[in-house]
């Protein structure tokens, strides 16, 4: 519909029921004439403006500024039925609201990251909630295929920068799988022992910072002391604080220097007292029972729908935890138990992370008192030597070396051995060969089921690695989590998800022909 016709229509309905006005208070006495003065929208923008504040010096009738509105809508169609509810609501005193959207994030201090949220309100009211990633997108998957197996680790840490660890720990066993190789049991020790490490990294950074958001300064100050005591754990067995590169295919870098098991001991006998203190700070406030309790509501049956995973799934009552149901690494020979949620709130799942830290607190006990001594990388392995008898259409290379190391040698026999100098060069400079196949690992990371589907050719670098981070079905269900809360509500349900950084990223394609996993008849993909 053109601007002249929506022009009469306005002065249709003016001249139905309304008395005479200035011509200040007339849309079409106060537009340009084209002979003179183009018709464009910024032209338009600033005349209505200017009629707005002439209508307000006149006092012009409620009635009257009907049309007014009518030739702001940017709409070619003009809604009667709203016009209507207009001169209704006007006579009556009172104004009917439309909804309108507001952009949640990037820069907002509760995102934490680059997610943004398009927010649909009705007032305050959210009604919808839309989730855009991809902001900071990097190709992880991309690279990785053009990388060998061995440079291929670091982008790992670089995913989740608060669960380095446990996402080095799931590619190394989805290299391990496709090798079929078996790792000492003092390298699966220290692994599990350094998830339950990088486990309380991440649960205080998600609670600490989600009673941040809410209001609660305290908590994150004393917690994030003894997050800077690991981070110290991490650096002397590293040498990284942050992207430590350490769990690797084969076993783990280096052995624990002397003296850091003493010292995680110390510090493990004192932080279930800084969890006491600061439970006792927010599980009893009466302010930060307010602000979850029956909040960002998620039954059970919507937990598998959404194929949540993690805190998100125990919180709503279900009890999964991959440690449990399908050990790897050490998980199989200590002793933990998993604490469920009841009524699927970010209250739940608050208490939820509480109880992880204090279970991660005994399974570091058991791996510090049971980890026996012995290497901690396979000994010199070689894979076997084999070569196919048939033409591969995943081959890159014609004649491939299967009797490559996975591991470096010693330092030491470096400076004796000129086979070990060559092994050294040729392992950091080519990567080892790995047979063709495929696996999918997953692994219990602290945000959920953090899992590689991973592809082989049989040359030294992936022909596919999928990655499936938790957070990603997390995202997906902050639209029905948020809907008929408030604006403050939905820096709660963001907390109480602690998205990973990957999924804020989005690192991959949408499409990928990665087949669905079950989960015991659940979903998990």
């Amino acid at each position: 519909m053109s601007s002249s016709t929506a022009r009469l229509l306005a002065h249709r309905v003016l001249a139905a029921g309304a008395p005479r006005v200035s011509a200040l208070a007339r849309p079409t006495a106060s537009l340009p004439s084209p002979a003179w003065r183009p018709f464009t929208r910024v032209n338009w923008h600033s005349r209505r403006q200017g009629m707005a504040t002439a209508a307000a010096q006149k006092t012009v009738p409620q009635e009257a500024l009907v049309a007014t509105t009518i030739i702001e809508d940017d709409s070619d169609e003009i809604d009667i039925d709203y016009i209507e509810d207009k001169k209704k609501y006007a006579s009556e005193g009172e104004t009917k609201m439309r909804n309108f959207t507001v952009n949640f994030g990037p820069q907002h201090p509760a995102a934490h990251g680059v997610l943004r949220l398009i927010l649909e309100l009705n007032g305050e009211e959210i009604i919808r909630a839309d989730p855009h990633i991809g902001l900071l997108h990097r190709g992880t998957e991309k690279l990785i295929e053009y990388k060998n197996y061995m440079q291929a680790l670091p982008y790992f840490d670089r995913l989740d920068y608060v669960s380095m660890m446990t996402n080095e720990q799931a590619y190394s066993l989805a290299v391990e799988k496709l090798l079929n190789i078996e790792i000492p049991i003092r390298a699966k020790y220290i692994r599990t022992l350094f998830g339950e490490l990088t486990r309380i990294l991440n649960h205080i950074m998600a609670v600490m910072t989600h009673a941040m958001d809410v209001g609660a300064l305290t908590p994150f100050l004393w917690m994030f002391e003894e997050r800077e005591k690991l981070m110290e754990h991490y650096e002397r067995v590293s040498g990284a604080r942050m992207h430590a590169a350490y769990v690797r295919p084969g076993g783990v870098a280096l052995d624990m220097p002397l003296g850091l098991m003493d010292d995680i001991y110390q510090w493990a006998q004192q932080f279930g007292d800084r969890i006491d203190e600061t439970e006792e700070l927010l599980t009893g406030n009466r302010i930060w029972k307010l602000r979850t309790i029956g909040i960002g509501l998620v039954t059970a049956q919507q937990a598998l729908d959404w194929s949540f995973s993690g805190v998100m799934l125990r919180g709503s009552g279900i009890k999964w935890d991959i440690r449990k149901v399908a050990p790897y690494d050490a998980y199989d020979k200590v002793d933990f138990d998993v604490p469920i949620g009841v009524n699927g709130d970010c209250y739940d799942r608050y208490l939820c992370r509480i109880e992880e830290m204090r279970q991660s607190l005994r399974i570091i006990n058991q791996c510090l008192n049971d980890m026996p001594p012995g290497p901690v990388k396979v000994d010199d392995w070689k894979i076997p030597n084999w070569v196919p008898t048939f033409p591969s259409t995943f081959s890159r290379h014609l004649c491939i070396d299967y009797k490559r190391q996975i591991v470096p040698p010693p330092r030491a026999s470096m400076k004796e051995n000129m086979e070990a100098l060559i092994h050294h060069f040729k392992l950091y400079s080519e990567g080892f060969s790995v047979p063709p196949g495929e696996t999918y690992t997953v692994i219990e990371a602290p945000k959920g089921e953090f899992g590689v589907f991973l592809v082989s050719d049989g040359s030294n670098r992936p022909y596919r690695c999928k990655i499936r981070a938790p957070g990603f079905a997390h995202l997906q269900g902050s639209d029905f989590m948020a809907r008929g809360h408030l604006i403050p509500d939905m820096v709660t349900i963001i907390g109480t998800m602690k998205i990973d950084k990957n999924i804020r990223l989005r690192h991959i394609n949408h499409y990928d022909p990665l087949t669905a996993v079950s989960r015991l008849g659940y979903c998990v993909w």
